[in-house]
């Protein structure tokens, strides 16, 4: 395992189809105040790896926020006020921010405004990289300002070999997700190389 390629989102978002169409229903009949794990910013250009991530997320026991998942009537090309106030609501409900990086990523308006706000109210932004490879590196390093956040990979872990996500500052530094999402806090790690999993 390791960091996303664009074809597993991919492959998890088709196979997986109806029950996101399912959670979608579910998603969009919840209040302006309700709460959610994690804010996924992304470029509508990666909508089919975003589903996926969704799905993964959800499988995992989040609640995860998309904009078009859960507000489908926000028009993403007409930035207004009232818009803009919805999505920084949906902000100040989430308890943690995972920003996913492809190669589109950068053409995003949202992106940098999402993160500077989410990042200036709490310890628990990230980064998921989507990776158009084939085979994707085990290891990513973010350019300019992305460079300052972790990042998520998922590796499996113990006698189960149970993948587990895990939140990676550097060689040394990672924690499994739950723990960095309950306390904000990335431990130093030194009896696993991350790395060659």
């Amino acid at each position: 395992m390791g960091i996303y390629s664009s074809s597993e989102l991919k492959n998890i978002a088709s196979s997986k189809g109806r029950v996101f169409e399912q959670r979608t229903y579910s998603a969009q009949n919840v209040s302006i105040n309700t709460k959610f794990d994690i804010f996924l910013s992304h470029s509508f250009l990666d909508k089919q790896e975003v589903q996926g991530l969704y799905q993964e997320l959800t499988d995992f026991g989040y609640s995860v926020y998309v904009d078009w998942i859960v507000d489908p009537h926000l028009d993403r090309t007409n930035v207004t006020k009232e818009s803009a106030s919805l999505v920084r609501k949906r902000m100040k409900c989430s308890k943690s921010l995972l920003l996913a990086i492809s190669t589109n990523a950068s053409m995003s308006k949202w992106i940098p405004w999402e993160l500077g706000y989410v990042d200036g109210s709490t310890s628990r932004c990230a980064v998921i990289p989507v990776s158009k490879e084939g085979v994707p590196p085990k290891s990513f390093k973010g350019k300019e300002y992305l460079s300052l956040y972790p990042f998520i990979k998922k590796v499996p872990i113990g006698r189960t070999n149970e993948d587990k996500l895990w939140v990676i500052a550097d060689e040394y530094d990672y924690s499994q997700f739950d723990s960095w999402f309950l306390n904000g806090i990335i431990q130093e790690n030194r009896g696993v190389n991350i790395f060659n999993l």
